[in-house]
């Protein structure tokens, strides 16, 4: 339902995107740091990835249930809950060192993490001016991913071994409390039930919801598996590594600029264009520009333009929607971003089985392709409803 928008509020906004930033920060220090420690351990890499695939199918579970339970109880209370249970998980980590205890761990942290992503970007797109919507998740989103990459640094400092990582990391999680209760007053009320299910907003915002899904899958599939595509092009492996954060860099440096453009054109006609150009970037992968730099500056590009399909889609929901329906239709997004981090890994993996050096370019080309024809087929039928 569309509905009058609020007016912004800056001091909820930056208090929000504070809360989230510290989650992605202990985010990016845990996924390390416990991967590590299993290798210590000499857990496989196929049961240390099962576990980890645990987290995926705790959001995944969690997230539809997020609109009812704030509506019962409260946006301040149900992030308060989701920051504790993943504050006291990660300290747990170290006090429990099995594995099977920690595939346990991972699955409630998977639906701590989960909810907490779904009402934090829910409360940050009800608190943004309809004019500023773009701009606001831009900021988000830059934010998010600065995080992100504070994490690995941090880790550098801390260290892997002993209580440290685990009691900062969770530390981390609890300071998120902070910002919570300095604006907790001024979360939006969801005073009805939504309009529909969590799977009825899946497919009623199709171009939002299924570009979460389609950068879920690249974004994964091209952190993991980047360095190896990149060592068959024929490059070192210390260098195959560093494109990776060219990549990254990308995605920190556009969500800004994209997000206050998609406040100046239809979201829509945008989302066809950054999908429309991150398919054909992915296709230039397997020629890889001569020299280091060029081949950077190609995938910072790429890294850039598809990450922005985060940012706009967030905006898309937050035009739309209000209220319960807000929350349900952002809980489906991230519910369907969930399960791309799980298929996008594999999918370009057996690409590259398949293909070679050829296989992750079709594979990510064809994934935005097709997203790119689902927008194009959504905007025709509005055109035709006309």
């Amino acid at each position: 339902m569309t509905t009058d928008e609020p007016r912004g509020d800056t001091r909820v906004i930056v208090a929000a995107i504070m809360l989230v930033t510290l989650v992605g920060i202990a985010l990016s220090v845990s996924n390390p740091l416990l991967s590590l420690e299993m290798e210590r351990w000499g857990t496989s890499s196929t049961l240390s990835g099962l576990t980890a695939t645990a987290a995926g199918f705790g959001t995944v579970l969690a997230v539809p249930l997020v609109p009812r339970f704030a509506l019962a109880m409260g946006v301040p209370f149900v992030l308060a809950g989701a920051l504790a249970i993943s504050a006291i998980g990660m300290a747990l980590f170290y006090l429990v060192p099995n594995v099977l205890a920690w595939a346990a761990l991972r699955f409630a942290l998977g639906c701590g993490i989960g909810i907490i992503f779904t009402l934090a970007e829910f409360w940050i797109n009800a608190a943004a001016a309809p004019k500023q919507r773009g701009l606001v998740m831009g900021l988000y989103a830059t934010a998010l991913y600065a995080g992100f990459a504070v994490g690995p640094a941090l880790l550098t400092l801390i260290g892997t071994s002993g209580a440290l990582p685990y009691l900062a990391t969770a530390g981390l999680m609890a300071l998120g409390l902070v910002p919570l209760a300095l604006v907790g007053r001024s979360a939006p009320t969801l005073e009805q039930p939504a309009s529909g299910s969590v799977a009825h907003f899946v497919f009623l915002v199709p171009s939002a919801t299924f570009g979460a899904l389609i950068f879920g899958a690249v974004e994964t599939g091209v952190i993991m598996l980047l360095p190896v595509h990149n060592v068959r092009l024929g490059y070192p492996e210390q260098e195959a590594t560093l494109l990776l954060s060219a990549f990254t860099l990308g995605n920190v440096a556009f969500q800004l600029p994209i997000g206050l453009l998609s406040d100046r054109m239809n979201r829509r006609t945008l989302l066809l264009v950054l999908s429309s150009l991150s398919a054909l970037l992915a296709m230039t992968l397997p020629f890889g520009p001569p020299g280091f730099w060029a081949f950077a500056g190609l995938l910072f590009l790429l890294g850039g333009i598809s990450g922005a399909i985060y940012t706009v889609g967030l905006a898309h929901l937050g035009a739309r929607f209000s209220g319960t329906d807000l929350a349900s239709a952002n809980a489906a997004f991230v519910l369907l971003y969930s399960v791309g981090l799980m298929v996008g890994p594999p999918t370009i993996g057996y690409g590259m089985d398949k293909a070679g050096a050829l296989g992750m370019p079709v594979a990510l080309a064809m994934l935005m392709a097709l997203y790119a024809g689902l927008v194009l087929t959504r905007m025709l039928k509005s055109a035709r409803q006309r």
